[in-house]
């Protein structure tokens, strides 16, 4: 076994299952980081030896991949990863923007003081990475990532909870190019803003709207 992968599990502590399943966040980690490029070609044998591992497991968390679509498998070809087309990011953030919003609403009519405050002192973090001369945009988005799925925790439908993790799978394939824009940074936060503004005062439909109109904003910047 590799160091590499003696770093992301003890040695002989997991079953063959948990083994793919840590090599898929691994090549995870790498697409998000941009390490693999988006229609770059999988390298399995290379990739197998950086790792100490055999193909089998590989080739099983590359299954894991394509089925959340950040791999894609051509026939007598191989494993690339996933470009994403302006109709891909449309239908992506369209769908976003459904399941979210909803759940905006649902939160803005259910939250505890508890979770607002969650919520709030996640928001106060967004203020912090983006403080002007000091912006972090991988921080941001982290920062951001987080709000979202805390509020679709607080939502609690676990249905909607999947399917939005695997549409922001696929988010991610591009989303230095919308954070990076001039002022993309800053117009987030500012709709991050809105949206606690609605929430505070529990008032459902604007929420919602405020949150399509932040996917709508980020779709722009995407584009």
């Amino acid at each position: 076994m590799s160091a590499l992968m003696s770093d992301i599990r003890p040695s002989g502590s997991l079953s063959h299952r948990a083994l793919y399943e840590e090599v898929a966040e691994l090549l995870r980690h790498r697409i998000f980081k941009r390490e693999l490029d988006p229609g770059s070609w999988i390298d399995e044998l290379k990739i197998a030896e950086e790792l100490g591992i055999s193909r089998t497991p590989l080739r099983e968390a590359l299954k894991v991949l394509a089925a959340e679509g950040l791999i894609t498998m051509k026939v007598r070809r191989g494993a690339y990863v996933t470009e994403v087309s302006a109709q891909d990011l449309s239908d992506v953030y369209h769908l976003l923007s459904l399941l979210e919003s909803d759940a905006a609403g649902v939160v803005a009519g259910k939250a505890t003081k508890d979770e607002l405050k969650e919520l709030q002192d996640l928001h106060h973090a967004l203020e912090a990475a983006a403080r002007p001369g000091q912006e972090d945009a991988d921080q941001f988005f982290a920062i951001n990532e987080r709000f979202h799925m805390r509020l679709l925790e607080i939502a609690n439908n676990r249905w909607r909870d999947q399917m939005v993790a695997d549409l922001r799978k696929v988010m991610k394939l591009n989303r230095h190019n919308s954070l990076l824009k001039s002022g993309r940074i800053a117009e987030s936060l500012a709709e991050h803003r809105a949206i606690m503004e609605a929430l505070a005062a529990q008032d459902a439909p604007l929420t919602r709207e405020r949150m399509q109109q932040h996917f709508a904003n980020g779709l722009e910047a995407a584009a």
